[in-house]
């Protein structure tokens, strides 16, 4: 299954996010050699979300992720989500449909 990590970042994050930044990619880096982890980043203009994609059994794994998540312990991310993502289409759909 496929589950989205949607992070509401607070206004100032790309001021603040210097000092976070090499744990929060050290701990996606750990994440996505593990297999979890297939695509994460911040959406652009504005700068106020990010979305990582993880590939997993349960929703469990993103919320670790989260729960572990510099960003997330230093006040840079306003609210967080895991959303449960239907893949349908493409070569790593999860529910493939032609």
């Amino acid at each position: 299954m496929h589950y989205l990590l949607i992070y509401d970042l607070v206004p100032d994050y790309l001021e603040r996010r210097g000092q976070y930044r090499d744990a929060h990619l050290k701990l996606a880096w750990a994440a996505a050699d593990r297999g979890e982890l297939q695509l994460g980043g911040a959406l652009a203009d504005p700068v106020d979300t990010a979305v990582l994609l993880f590939k997993a059994d349960s929703p469990a794994v993103a919320e670790t992720f989260a729960k572990a998540d510099p960003y997330v312990l230093s006040g840079l991310v306003a609210r967080w989500q895991v959303r449960e993502w239907s893949t349908v289409a493409g070569e790593g759909a999860s529910n493939p449909v032609r």
